[in-house]
């Protein structure tokens, strides 16, 4: 029983990848009628070009200007978002100041800011990393946020009734607690960027997955337009991969991190008169 379960928890998602994977043949190659607008669409010419593009190599430079997009608009929105968000979580005046700052910025869409992107930065790739932070830095800034406050206060008064300084804190008492939470924002923070960067790479760059969207409509081949959108799913779903494997473990490691203050500030407790 238990290995029939577990092969149809296996099976499910290719099964709901068939059922879209159907109804996008249906509505394209059956029940449209050929050689109408909807059947440009259609899985056949969308495959084929997604072939012509992996065995020309075309593809390729496409897919590595978008990831590296990505990872900078990341490394960006985590150098900001991290020390900000303990900031705020741990110093209470600098939670009044910016608290209400960052909910009004929080709440403009990150493509709202595309005018002041292109009049600021120009069009091109300092544009798209910009939106990219813009996206990406909010989910990393609350998430550490929100774990400086799930911190049990007892964690800092050991630390402090045994010396340590306000570095040697953050480092091994409050950095430990709050990664779980840091690591879950930035696994959400990989999700937004991925979504805002096709649009975001419509700013006169002349590369990336968002671009090859653009170029290929411009040029009526809906064939490689539908294989592209195929390419910026797989991309996707490979990238959430990665950053769910990647972060599974040190999550794991801040837990066993953190349980060692949590055991000495119950010790600390108990021992008071």
């Amino acid at each position: 029983m238990k290995q029939l379960r577990i092969v149809r928890d296996a099976t499910l998602p290719f099964v709901g990848l068939a059922i879209v994977g159907v109804s996008w043949w249906l509505a394209t190659d059956v029940v449209a009628a050929p050689g109408s607008f909807a059947s440009r669409f259609a899985p056949g010419p969308a495959f084929r070009a997604l072939g012509e593009l992996v065995a020309s190599g075309a593809l390729w430079p496409h897919v590595l200007a978008s990831a590296q997009r990505v990872a900078l608009g990341l490394l960006i929105s985590a150098a900001l978002g991290i020390p900000l968000g303990v900031a705020i979580g741990s110093i209470r005046w600098v939670s009044r100041m910016l608290g209400p700052v960052i909910q009004v910025l929080r709440m403009v869409s990150p493509l709202a800011w595309m005018p002041l992107a292109l009049l600021v930065f120009g069009a091109g790739t300092r544009s798209v990393v910009f939106l990219l932070v813009m996206a990406s830095t909010w989910p990393i800034l609350l998430s550490t946020v929100d774990g400086v406050a799930r911190l049990d206060p007892r964690w800092t008064q050991v630390g402090r009734s045994l010396g340590a300084s306000r570095w040697e804190l953050v480092r091994y008492v409050v950095w430990p607690g709050v990664r779980p939470r840091v690591l879950a924002g930035l696994r959400l923070a990989v999700g937004v960027a991925w979504i805002v960067l096709v649009p975001a790479e419509m700013l006169g760059v002349d590369s990336g997955l968002g671009y090859a969207i653009l170029d290929a409509r411009d040029r009526l081949d809906y064939g490689e337009l539908m294989a592209m959108l195929l390419v910026i799913a797989v991309c996707g779903i490979v990238l959430d991969g990665m950053a769910r494997s990647l972060f599974r473990e040190p999550r794991r490691r801040a837990r066993r991190l953190a349980r060692p203050a949590a055991e000495m500030a119950v010790v600390e407790q108990r021992s008071r008169p």
